[in-house]
């Protein structure tokens, strides 16, 4: 639209960003706001993980116990989560900080940078499940162990791993896959089958797999028998005959 200016011009002044809301000769007023969507107001409002997010006085955290035969002293992981977005549709809980403490000193140094990595890594925002991976990839020379219930833990950091999967689970950050019907089903079947041939009884642990049971490549956990010529796995349901 062309508009005529028959006066002479006394003043000016720049045009901002929101002009096309205050325009009067146009006409346009809020054409643009009636165009945003309802709800693109409060996507600006949403707050999310990011590394200059301040620290609250107090925040949500879990302790988890790690005893391993490497140590004569347990080590407790506790990992801190800050709730975003608190009493809102938006509302997460995110890990923000982990300690970790153990009376034995001897690895003291290596600890306390790991969790100071860690912990900013947790604050960095974004995915952060890749941690686990990272941890649980790294395996100690001498040999690794297996932990109570029968998964073999390749070092000390994997398990400390072991514990931030298990605490990103419960917050509803990994999400647990689990077994399918079909599965449940046929793990039932042959640990069944398995316990019949042998006159196995199980324990009172209900970790515990038959003595005998081979490490299963899948879930790394000794939980895998042979049976029908077929190695399954009573734990993930692995097998190699598909």
């Amino acid at each position: 639209m062309t508009v005529r200016i028959e006066k002479k011009i006394v003043a000016y002044k720049v045009a901002g960003k929101d002009a096309a809301e205050t325009d009067s000769v146009t006409g346009a007023g809020n054409t643009a706001a009636e165009k945003k969507p309802a709800g693109a107001a409060n996507e600006n409002n949403i707050v999310r993980m990011h590394e200059k997010l301040e620290r609250p006085e107090m925040l949500i955290g879990s302790t988890y116990k790690v005893k391993t035969p490497l140590s004569e002293h347990a080590l407790y992981v506790t990992i801190n989560d800050i709730v975003l977005n608190h009493g809102t549709e938006n509302e997460k809980r995110r890990p923000f900080e982990i300690f970790i403490n153990s009376k034995n000193m001897d690895h003291f140094q290596w600890i306390v940078a790991l969790t100071r990595i860690v912990s900013a890594v947790f604050r960095k925002g974004g995915d952060v499940t890749f941690l686990v991976e990272e941890l649980r990839s790294v395996f100690d020379p001498r040999g690794g162990y297996f932990k109570k219930g029968g998964k073999y833990m390749p070092s000390l950091v994997a398990e400390i791993g072991d514990a931030i999967e298990c605490h990103m689970r419960m917050i509803g950050l990994l999400k647990d896959d689990g077994l399918d019907e079909h599965q449940r089903k046929l793990v039932a079947e042959k640990r069944a089958q398995f316990e019949a041939a042998s006159s196995v009884k199980e324990t009172a642990d209900s970790g515990d797999f038959p003595e005998g049971s081979q490490l299963c490549s899948k879930c790394h956990t000794k939980a895998a028998i042979q049976m029908d010529g077929c190695l399954t796995c009573l734990n993930c349901g692995e097998s190699k005959c598909g």
